[in-house]
């Protein structure tokens, strides 16, 4: 029998391969549908919104990132600040953009550390009761709880491709459930 963290790590890379599968000009024309699907989050101008630039095979949502700008979001990336930590610095317009680990990048030193009131998170693996399962380093799960114990409560949208849906996520008393996913199928909400 499998531990729960054997069976996420078979999940993860069961459902990665399917994501890295997709061609590149699908992997596109999914990504614009998951922008044009996330034009539809409501919030109020100025909240503080994280996304995240792609590595690999993620869904680019730069065009959903343009889109919440000009609706006035205040837009964040995550970096990593250490091995355990990522913070959310301010992308603004013309921002460099420097390495910031986990072969992401992000803005650089100089930039405004956030508190992000809603995240658009990347993962591997999702359910329809919006459990997830992210890359193993537990680096939003972390970011998450120090957030809620600053008092804050972020809404959690997930960002993933619909062939990285299963019938069920084994879940953790540490792991933190979405509020939506968004998919190239559409945008659903779990709460």
């Amino acid at each position: 029998m499998l531990t729960l963290k054997e069976q996420k790590a078979a999940l993860r890379k069961e459902r990665l391969a399917l994501r890295d599968a997709i061609p590149a000009e699908d992997r596109i024309e999914k990504s614009l549908a998951i922008s044009a699907f996330g034009e539809a989050l409501s919030f109020a101008p100025g909240t503080i919104v994280s996304g995240f630039l792609p590595i690999r095979s993620e869904a680019d949502i730069r065009p959903l990132l343009d889109h919440l700008a000009k609706r006035g979001a205040r837009l964040c990336l995550p970096i990593v600040a250490d091995r355990e930590t990522i913070l959310f610095r301010e992308l603004k317009q013309g921002t460099e953009l420097v390495d910031t680990g986990f072969g992401t990048r992000g803005p650089g030193p100089e930039a405004e550390v956030l508190d992000p009131e809603l995240l658009l998170m990347p993962l591997s693996v999702f359910d329809p009761a919006g459990n997830r399962i992210g890359y193993g380093a537990g680096h939003y799960d972390r970011a998450i709880d120090r957030l809620r114990k600053k008092g804050l409560n972020p809404r959690l949208v997930g960002i993933a491709f619909d062939c990285q849906e299963v019938a069920s996520v084994p879940a953790e008393p540490h792991d933190v459930g979405l509020s939506a996913i968004i998919t190239e199928s559409g945008y659903r909400r779990f709460d």
